[in-house]
Protein backbone atom coordinates (compact mmCIF):
# COMPACT_ATOMS: atom_id res chain seq x y z
CA UNK A 1 0.00 0.00 0.00
CA UNK A 2 1.54 3.16 -0.75
CA UNK A 3 2.69 5.69 1.72
CA UNK A 4 1.08 9.25 1.45
CA UNK A 5 3.52 12.10 1.39
CA UNK A 6 0.65 14.78 1.62
CA UNK A 7 -0.88 16.41 4.88
CA UNK A 8 -3.82 14.18 7.50
CA UNK A 9 -6.61 13.46 5.69
CA UNK A 10 -8.42 16.42 4.77
CA UNK A 11 -12.17 17.32 6.65
CA UNK A 12 -14.36 19.33 4.22
CA UNK A 13 -16.05 17.01 2.14
CA UNK A 14 -15.11 17.97 -1.05
CA UNK A 15 -11.12 17.92 -0.22
CA UNK A 16 -11.78 14.60 0.94
CA UNK A 17 -12.58 13.20 -2.48
CA UNK A 18 -8.96 14.26 -3.70
CA UNK A 19 -6.59 11.23 -3.72
CA UNK A 20 -3.41 12.73 -4.63
CA UNK A 21 -1.27 10.52 -6.86
CA UNK A 22 1.72 12.78 -7.11
CA UNK A 23 4.42 12.35 -4.43
CA UNK A 24 3.47 8.86 -3.51
CA UNK A 25 6.10 6.52 -1.99
CA UNK A 26 5.95 3.24 -2.61
CA UNK A 27 6.91 0.34 0.38
CA UNK A 28 8.82 -1.44 -2.56
CA UNK A 29 9.71 -1.62 -6.22
CA UNK A 30 6.94 -4.25 -6.46
CA UNK A 31 4.06 -2.32 -5.42
CA UNK A 32 1.83 -0.33 -7.34
CA UNK A 33 -0.54 2.46 -6.92
CA UNK A 34 -2.94 1.54 -9.41
CA UNK A 35 -6.55 0.33 -9.04
CA UNK A 36 -6.04 -2.97 -11.15
CA UNK A 37 -6.43 -5.92 -8.97
CA UNK A 38 -5.00 -8.89 -11.48
CA UNK A 39 -2.52 -7.93 -12.84
CA UNK A 40 -1.87 -4.63 -11.80
CA UNK A 41 -3.33 -1.81 -14.66
CA UNK A 42 0.05 -0.39 -14.55
CA UNK A 43 1.62 -3.88 -16.58
CA UNK A 44 2.45 -3.72 -19.82
CA UNK A 45 -0.73 -6.02 -20.99
CA UNK A 46 0.32 -5.84 -24.76
CA UNK A 47 3.38 -7.25 -24.56
CA UNK A 48 2.32 -10.38 -22.84
CA UNK A 49 1.43 -13.97 -24.75
CA UNK A 50 -1.92 -13.45 -23.87
CA UNK A 51 -2.65 -10.21 -25.50
CA UNK A 52 0.19 -10.56 -28.38
CA UNK A 53 -1.27 -13.79 -29.92
CA UNK A 54 -4.96 -12.18 -29.86
CA UNK A 55 -3.62 -8.91 -31.69
CA UNK A 56 -1.33 -11.07 -34.18
CA UNK A 57 -4.63 -13.07 -34.84
CA UNK A 58 -6.97 -9.77 -34.95
CA UNK A 59 -4.49 -8.33 -37.47
CA UNK A 60 -4.92 -11.84 -39.72
CA UNK A 61 -8.53 -10.97 -39.57
CA UNK A 62 -8.59 -7.93 -40.30
CA UNK A 63 -6.84 -8.77 -43.48
CA UNK A 64 -9.69 -11.25 -44.41
CA UNK A 65 -11.95 -8.23 -44.08
CA UNK A 66 -13.37 -9.90 -40.33
CA UNK A 67 -11.21 -6.75 -38.83
CA UNK A 68 -10.54 -5.88 -34.93
CA UNK A 69 -13.58 -5.65 -32.84
CA UNK A 70 -16.45 -6.31 -35.28
CA UNK A 71 -19.47 -7.28 -33.26
CA UNK A 72 -22.26 -9.82 -34.55
CA UNK A 73 -20.51 -9.12 -38.26
CA UNK A 74 -20.98 -5.38 -37.72
CA UNK A 75 -18.47 -3.45 -40.37
CA UNK A 76 -15.61 -1.30 -38.55
CA UNK A 77 -17.15 1.49 -39.84
CA UNK A 78 -20.51 0.81 -38.83
CA UNK A 79 -19.45 -0.12 -35.21
CA UNK A 80 -17.50 3.10 -34.74
CA UNK A 81 -20.49 5.09 -36.10
CA UNK A 82 -22.78 3.55 -33.35
CA UNK A 83 -19.81 4.31 -30.56
CA UNK A 84 -19.74 7.64 -31.68
CA UNK A 85 -23.70 8.39 -31.53
CA UNK A 86 -24.96 10.19 -28.96
CA UNK A 87 -26.02 7.93 -25.72
CA UNK A 88 -29.58 7.61 -26.14
CA UNK A 89 -30.05 6.43 -23.05
CA UNK A 90 -33.06 7.84 -20.70
CA UNK A 91 -32.46 9.14 -16.96
CA UNK A 92 -34.89 8.16 -14.15
CA UNK A 93 -38.41 11.19 -14.06
CA UNK A 94 -36.48 14.30 -12.48
CA UNK A 95 -33.05 13.01 -12.93
CA UNK A 96 -30.25 13.96 -15.52
CA UNK A 97 -26.81 12.11 -16.68
CA UNK A 98 -23.35 13.27 -16.51
CA UNK A 99 -20.41 11.82 -17.76
CA UNK A 100 -16.62 12.34 -16.41
CA UNK A 101 -13.52 10.43 -16.71
CA UNK A 102 -10.88 10.89 -14.17
CA UNK A 103 -8.23 7.85 -14.08
CA UNK A 104 -9.70 4.51 -13.16
CA UNK A 105 -13.08 3.95 -12.90
CA UNK A 106 -13.45 2.56 -9.19
CA UNK A 107 -12.59 5.26 -6.99
CA UNK A 108 -14.08 7.68 -9.42
CA UNK A 109 -17.35 5.86 -8.84
CA UNK A 110 -16.96 5.62 -4.89
CA UNK A 111 -16.77 9.29 -4.69
CA UNK A 112 -19.67 10.28 -6.96
CA UNK A 113 -21.96 7.87 -4.84
CA UNK A 114 -20.85 10.08 -1.87
CA UNK A 115 -21.79 13.28 -3.51
CA UNK A 116 -25.45 14.31 -1.95
CA UNK A 117 -28.15 14.54 -4.72
CA UNK A 118 -26.63 11.81 -7.07
CA UNK A 119 -29.12 8.74 -7.03
CA UNK A 120 -27.06 6.49 -9.11
CA UNK A 121 -23.79 5.95 -10.54
CA UNK A 122 -22.69 3.37 -13.21
CA UNK A 123 -19.00 2.93 -14.55
CA UNK A 124 -18.54 2.01 -18.02
CA UNK A 125 -16.77 2.84 -21.17
CA UNK A 126 -17.38 5.74 -23.85
CA UNK A 127 -15.70 8.37 -26.50
CA UNK A 128 -14.34 4.94 -28.59
CA UNK A 129 -14.69 3.63 -31.82
CA UNK A 130 -15.73 0.06 -31.29
CA UNK A 131 -19.20 -1.09 -30.76
CA UNK A 132 -20.07 -3.35 -27.19
CA UNK A 133 -16.25 -2.92 -26.05
CA UNK A 134 -15.17 -5.50 -23.45
CA UNK A 135 -12.40 -4.54 -20.87
CA UNK A 136 -9.75 -6.44 -22.28
CA UNK A 137 -10.65 -4.23 -25.85
CA UNK A 138 -10.37 -0.89 -23.79
CA UNK A 139 -6.77 -2.26 -21.94
CA UNK A 140 -5.44 -2.49 -25.22
CA UNK A 141 -5.50 1.50 -26.05
CA UNK A 142 -6.59 0.46 -29.44
CA UNK A 143 -10.56 1.44 -29.31
CA UNK A 144 -9.74 5.02 -28.02
CA UNK A 145 -12.74 4.12 -25.09
CA UNK A 146 -12.51 6.37 -21.53
CA UNK A 147 -13.23 4.74 -18.57
CA UNK A 148 -16.44 6.58 -17.66
CA UNK A 149 -18.42 7.13 -14.70
CA UNK A 150 -22.00 7.83 -15.96
CA UNK A 151 -23.50 9.74 -12.86
CA UNK A 152 -27.34 10.14 -12.42
CA UNK A 153 -28.73 13.11 -10.54
CA UNK A 154 -31.21 15.39 -8.86
CA UNK A 155 -30.50 18.71 -9.85
CA UNK A 156 -32.47 19.82 -7.52
CA UNK A 157 -30.80 18.50 -4.59
CA UNK A 158 -27.46 18.69 -6.80
CA UNK A 159 -25.98 21.02 -9.15
CA UNK A 160 -23.61 20.16 -12.16
CA UNK A 161 -21.23 22.67 -10.41
CA UNK A 162 -21.18 20.38 -7.15
CA UNK A 163 -20.57 17.70 -9.40
CA UNK A 164 -16.93 19.36 -11.42
CA UNK A 165 -16.31 20.32 -7.91
CA UNK A 166 -16.34 16.78 -7.22
CA UNK A 167 -13.98 15.78 -10.35
CA UNK A 168 -11.56 18.67 -9.67
CA UNK A 169 -11.00 17.29 -6.19
CA UNK A 170 -10.61 13.54 -7.31
CA UNK A 171 -7.93 13.38 -9.56
CA UNK A 172 -4.88 15.54 -11.49
CA UNK A 173 -6.24 16.51 -14.59
CA UNK A 174 -2.66 18.05 -15.67
CA UNK A 175 -1.23 14.72 -16.82
CA UNK A 176 -2.35 13.68 -20.39
CA UNK A 177 -3.64 9.89 -20.63
CA UNK A 178 -2.40 8.80 -16.91
CA UNK A 179 -3.48 8.87 -13.45
CA UNK A 180 -0.19 7.91 -10.74
CA UNK A 181 0.92 4.83 -11.78
CA UNK A 182 -2.42 4.12 -14.55
CA UNK A 183 -1.00 5.32 -18.05
CA UNK A 184 -3.27 4.66 -21.26
CA UNK A 185 -5.95 6.84 -22.75
CA UNK A 186 -8.92 5.31 -20.83
CA UNK A 187 -6.92 7.20 -17.97
CA UNK A 188 -7.51 10.24 -19.64
CA UNK A 189 -9.16 13.34 -18.21
CA UNK A 190 -12.72 14.67 -19.51
CA UNK A 191 -15.87 15.72 -19.11
CA UNK A 192 -18.71 15.12 -21.19
CA UNK A 193 -21.56 17.16 -21.49
CA UNK A 194 -25.75 16.34 -22.42
CA UNK A 195 -26.52 20.11 -23.11
CA UNK A 196 -25.22 23.40 -23.83
CA UNK A 197 -25.78 24.35 -20.22
CA UNK A 198 -23.23 21.52 -19.02
CA UNK A 199 -20.69 22.32 -21.50
CA UNK A 200 -20.74 25.90 -20.69
CA UNK A 201 -20.65 25.13 -16.86
CA UNK A 202 -17.67 22.71 -17.70
CA UNK A 203 -15.87 25.26 -19.40
CA UNK A 204 -16.32 28.05 -16.60
CA UNK A 205 -15.85 25.90 -14.27
CA UNK A 206 -12.08 25.00 -15.68
CA UNK A 207 -11.36 28.14 -16.32
CA UNK A 208 -11.97 29.21 -12.78
CA UNK A 209 -9.53 26.01 -11.66
CA UNK A 210 -6.84 26.88 -13.98
CA UNK A 211 -6.38 29.63 -12.24
CA UNK A 212 -5.58 27.75 -9.04
CA UNK A 213 -3.07 25.64 -10.64
CA UNK A 214 0.75 26.40 -12.18
CA UNK A 215 0.39 23.68 -15.01
CA UNK A 216 -2.32 23.50 -17.95
CA UNK A 217 -5.14 21.65 -17.40
CA UNK A 218 -5.48 18.97 -20.42
CA UNK A 219 -9.50 17.67 -19.78
CA UNK A 220 -11.09 17.11 -22.88
CA UNK A 221 -14.73 18.93 -22.67
CA UNK A 222 -16.36 16.75 -25.54
CA UNK A 223 -20.60 16.00 -26.06
CA UNK A 224 -21.49 12.22 -24.23
CA UNK A 225 -21.21 9.30 -26.93
CA UNK A 226 -22.54 6.25 -26.32
CA UNK A 227 -22.23 4.60 -23.11
CA UNK A 228 -21.25 0.93 -22.26
CA UNK A 229 -21.96 -0.33 -19.30
CA UNK A 230 -18.42 -2.22 -17.71
CA UNK A 231 -19.04 -5.69 -17.11
CA UNK A 232 -20.89 -5.93 -12.97
CA UNK A 233 -17.51 -7.16 -10.96
CA UNK A 234 -15.93 -3.25 -12.09
CA UNK A 235 -20.06 -2.12 -10.86
CA UNK A 236 -19.36 0.00 -7.03
CA UNK A 237 -16.43 -2.12 -7.07
CA UNK A 238 -14.88 -0.19 -3.67
CA UNK A 239 -18.66 -0.16 -1.68
CA UNK A 240 -18.39 -3.53 -2.26
CA UNK A 241 -15.03 -4.72 -1.22
CA UNK A 242 -12.99 -4.44 -3.78
CA UNK A 243 -9.54 -6.70 -3.64
CA UNK A 244 -9.48 -7.51 -0.28
CA UNK A 245 -13.14 -7.55 0.82
CA UNK A 246 -12.86 -4.39 2.48
CA UNK A 247 -16.09 -1.79 2.13
CA UNK A 248 -15.80 1.42 1.46
CA UNK A 249 -19.13 4.07 2.87
CA UNK A 250 -20.81 5.14 0.37
CA UNK A 251 -22.52 7.54 2.39
CA UNK A 252 -23.44 10.90 1.13
CA UNK A 253 -21.20 13.45 2.60
CA UNK A 254 -18.82 11.17 3.75
CA UNK A 255 -15.02 12.07 4.07
CA UNK A 256 -13.16 8.59 4.79
CA UNK A 257 -9.80 9.02 2.42
CA UNK A 258 -10.53 6.87 -0.86
CA UNK A 259 -8.15 3.59 -0.48
CA UNK A 260 -8.06 2.60 -4.35
CA UNK A 261 -7.31 -1.37 -3.65
CA UNK A 262 -10.33 -1.38 -1.19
Amino acid sequence: MPILTSPPPPTTFLSALSFPRIGLLLKSKSESASCFPFPSKSDKTLTTPLYGSRFAAMSWLGKLGLSFGTRSGISDEASSAIAQGPDDDVPAPGNEFAQFGAGCFWGVELAFQRVPGVTKTEVGYSQGNLHEPTYEDVCTGMTNHNEIVRVQYNPSECKYEDLLDALWARHDPTTPNRQGNDVGTQYRSGIYYYTEEQERAARESLERFQKTLNRQIVTEILPAKKFYRAEEYHQQYLAKGGRFGFKQSTAKGCNDPIRCYG
